[in-house]
């Protein structure tokens, strides 16, 4: 049950109450959900897979598919000739071929595709491909892509006053290098597409993506048709992540290749070990700073060289490094500033999007800094970190980023300080530092951090979006938007916005799948932004719609349209009231349109890249959250005791899935942050290619105390009834896990130094802190 605000009238606001789940819940649980590989397929469909190259990177001497083509069940083998429009299916860049044919430029790239009549007969053809290459030293890290100039964009910089002369003339200095790992995104559904042959050499591309209009403008090129011609339907994925942004395109491209010169049905499903071989990771990261601060552990003067690992082509790198740049202060105002982005070129696939689009990486360098100095100045952390907010004491004037945004409804010190009172941090640290001292092998770990995260995608022209509402003659209301649903429950948000302004039951509404043919050029749902921005979209259509039925009514009983209500299931005005499907009826007959499309575009936003200054983000969602964290010093094993979150909602319009949102945002950025480890061999391939090595989060890693709470405050702009994106921000939740675990590392020193902890913070990592650590003291 919950409240939800008029989003006209904040100041005086009728609230009505929705109990309301997950749209989808049902079938969740009991495996009714349909995914791509569950759509009833004609009987003549056939399956493509992808013929892999070469385990290595080089000039393609000779591809041989000879075997590949005699395979039993084999249809057809389509290589890069077979393309009859675009073969390079860059997202923003040019430089992602669909389908090598001379260079190899990552280990297993793929060389073709085979169709055949089984799934089963084609992933087995695949296999018998012989490939000859001309192999060459491949590029892996980010001093080898430096040495040798190797970017996929130029660099980008951002300033504020003169960082030498401050950093010159701190009490202070302090500088240090992270290396930050990637990520898989491992989302429960693989890449997966089926394609189906219309008449007019039309094509429904049934496609498990979080674009789907940019998957209708990729086949249409690659096809060479109007994008006319080309209709993209997602009703939902098992996950994306990021993941399926861009990078689900290709697979849409080759089933469509094979169905549109086959004419007939065609699917791809890649299996979980070549999904994650051949799909691109959230980037890693290499961030070098240095610090200049005062006595008291106020930043003065901060430099960040941010680099990039971004795979063989730009895919959405440039602004995942813009994104990295954008929060590298995290929440903390940097003084004199130097900020600069490294794109950096290295022969492995191409990495992507993934939730936090390269803000997670950015943060973690500041806070790696913060902790340090707390030791330098044997100070708590906290209390170093309260001392640095935008807006702390001192500092009240300083709410302007480094890239020239000023800070609008910033109470990130209200919610640390609420949060560091409910979980009694004080109490604690002090109970454990004492701990610590008694205790020769076992030790506790504490830290509370915050998160502010830049709400709207950087990229001005996506943050638009358009949604359609149909009214029935029953009064039940069929709704379809430009977002997709991939279990973050976008769907079930966007109905409750429509039974809002309605004054209806919400199982009125239908949310139907996200096609293409409904509303055109939509955007990716991403950025957090699918319920501000369709959400939005879904009310202007609803509005406009009932602004109809009211004007109806009003001239009807000859009131002003204004004191007309739609609530409870009724419409009410001066002297009458009426069920709202007997309103619709009578709209029909009365000739009202009883169908709207909305639009709306995110207002205020613009970022200068040449002047590297302006406002790329709409609004900043904040958060904060406090780990305890055991550490056994003898063999570097570790357990998350007890979290504790409270996040920035704004005026939630759904509790239940907000809350459900920051639980899975929190475990997935702890695991990024601790287990999640990509390993990768001397040629650019992935080993970590299975669950086998390859260890996300499971349930015996969730804390045994595990404590939500909702900071709920109604945005400072006028978002959809003032809520706030929940999608990305709480991933950044867990660099408190990371931190607490350093904290715990410290004590060995008596919280005098700050133990250098690269992530994923593995086992063997934290073992090998643990050793440097205990050398250092031993030498004191």
């Amino acid at each position: 049950m919950r409240k939800l605000i008029d989003l006209r009238t904040p100041g005086n606001a009728q609230t009505v109450t929705i109990p309301h789940q997950h749209e989808s819940a049902r079938q969740h649980v009991s495996g009714q959900a349909n995914y791509i590989d569950d759509l009833r397929t004609r009987a003549d469909c056939l399956h493509a897979y992808v013929v892999k190259g070469p385990n290595t990177v080089g000039t393609l001497t000779q591809l041989d598919l000879a075997a590949v083509n005699a395979a039993p069940g084999v249809v057809r083998v389509f290589t890069g000739a077979d393309i009859p429009g675009h073969k390079d299916i860059g997202a923003i860049f040019p430089g992602d071929i669909l389908l090598a044919e001379s260079v190899i430029e990552y280990p297993l790239q793929p060389v073709a595709v085979v169709v055949a009549e089984t799934h089963e007969q084609a992933r087995r053809a695949a296999t018998l491909v012989h490939c000859e290459v001309q192999s060459r030293q491949p590029i892996l890290t980010a001093e080898q892509a430096h040495a040798q100039d190797y970017f996929v964009r130029p660099k980008h910089e951002q300033r504020r006053g003169d960082f030498s002369a401050q950093y010159a003339e701190a009490t202070h200095t302090l500088e240090g290098t992270l290396n930050i790992g990637g990520q898989e995104h491992f989302y429960l559904e693989s890449q997966a597409a089926m394609v189906e042959p219309m008449e007019n050499d039309c094509l429904l591309v049934h496609s498990s993506t979080q674009h789907p209009s940019e998957v209708q403008k990729v086949v249409a090129e690659v096809l060479n048709l109007p994008l006319h011609r080309i209709t993209v339907e997602t009703r939902r994925m098992g996950g994306g992540f990021g993941g399926k942004e861009s990078q689900a395109a290709p697979y849409a491209c080759l089933a469509a290749l094979a169905a549109y010169y086959l004419k007939r049905a065609v699917k791809i499903r890649l299996a979980r070990s070549d999904d994650m071989q051949l799909t691109g990771k959230r980037h890693a990261f290499v961030n070098h700073y240095k610090i200049g601060f005062d006595a008291d552990g106020r930043i003065l003067a901060s430099q960040f060289e941010i680099n990039g690992l971004c795979g063989y082509t730009p895919d959405l790198s440039d602004a995942i490094v813009d994104r990295a740049m954008f929060h590298a202060d995290n929440a903390y105002y940097l003084g004199a500033a130097y900020v600069v982005g490294h794109r950096l070129k290295t022969d492995t696939v191409s990495h992507t999007a993934f939730r936090g689009f390269g803000g997670p990486q950015g943060m973690l360098a500041i806070e790696h800094a913060l902790d340090s100095i707390a030791c330098r100045l044997g100070k708590d952390p906290l209390d170093i970190r309260l001392l640095n907010l935008y807006g702390a004491e001192g500092r009240q004037d300083n709410l302007t980023t480094h890239y020239g945004m000023q800070i609008e409804g910033f109470w990130l010190a209200e919610i640390m300080e609420r949060l560091a009172r409910n979980c009694d941090y004080r109490h604690r640290k002090t109970e454990f530092e004492t701990f610590n001292q008694s205790s020769p092998i076992i030790k506790k770990g504490l830290a509370l951090t915050p998160v502010k995260f830049g709400i709207s995608f950087t990229a001005k022209h996506l943050n638009q979006a358009g949604a359609l509402i149909h009214i029935y003659t029953d009064g039940s209301i069929q709704v379809n938007h430009g977002g997709t649903e991939m279990g973050q429950g976008l769907h079930t948000k966007i109905g409750t916005v429509v039974a809002r302004e309605f004054g209806i039951d919400i199982d009125r509404i239908l949310v139907t799948p996200t096609r293409t043919d409904k509303v055109p050029n939509t955007s990716p749902t991403a950025a957090s932004s699918g319920t501000d921005l369709n959400g939005m979209a879904a009310r202007n259509a609803a509005v406009e719609i009932k602004q109809r039925l009211q004007q109806h009514l009003a001239e009807k009983y000859q009131v002003s349209a204004d004191d007309i209500t739609f609530a409870n299931n009724q419409v009410c005005g001066p002297g009458f009231s009426l069920a709202f499907d007997a309103l619709i009826q009578e709209a029909y007959f009365a000739r009202v349109n009883l169908s709207a499309n909305g639009f709306y575009q995110t207002p205020k936003i613009g970022y200068d890249h040449k002047k590297s200054q302006g406002r790329p983000f709409f609004y900043f969602s904040q958060g904060a959250a406090c780990a305890e964290v055991w550490v056994d010093t003898l063999t570097g094993e570790y357990k998350v005791h007890r979290v504790d979150i409270l996040h920035d909602v704004g005026e939630s319009l759904n509790p239940d899935i907000d809350r459900g949102q920051i639980s899975g945002g929190f475990i997935q950025g702890m695991g990024w942050l601790t287990t999640e480890e990509l390993v990768w061999n001397d040629h650019g391939a992935l080993l970590s290619n299975s669950p086998m090595n390859y260890k996300i989060p499971a349930i015996s890693d969730t804390p045994e105390i595990f404590n939500i709470e909702l900071f709920q405050r109604p945005n400072n702009e006028a978002t959809i009834y003032y809520s706030k994106a929940v999608g990305e921000p709480p991933f950044m939740l867990p660099m408190c896990v990371w931190s607490a675990i350093r904290d715990a590392i410290s004590s060995l020193s008596g919280y005098r130094r700050s133990p250098h902890l690269d992530t994923p913070a593995t086992t063997e990592r934290v073992f090998m802190a643990i050793q440097a650590m205990k050398q250092v003291v031993e030498h004191e």
